[in-house]
């Protein structure tokens, strides 16, 4: 579920800077980081 919502935040950002591919690659980077964190810690790890 982040990596959808940090996608669009990165297109819509990327779209601002005219750089929507970028944006879209630096969404599912965050988005993937964030779906990673979120297991860890409801992992209780």
């Amino acid at each position: 579920m982040f990596i959808g919502g940090c996608i669009l935040i990165g297109i819509g950002l990327g779209m601002l800077f005219d750089h929507t591919a970028a944006g879209a690659i630096i969404g599912v980077g965050a988005g993937l980081i964030l779906e990673a964190l979120w297991r860890q810690r409801k992992s209780g790890a």
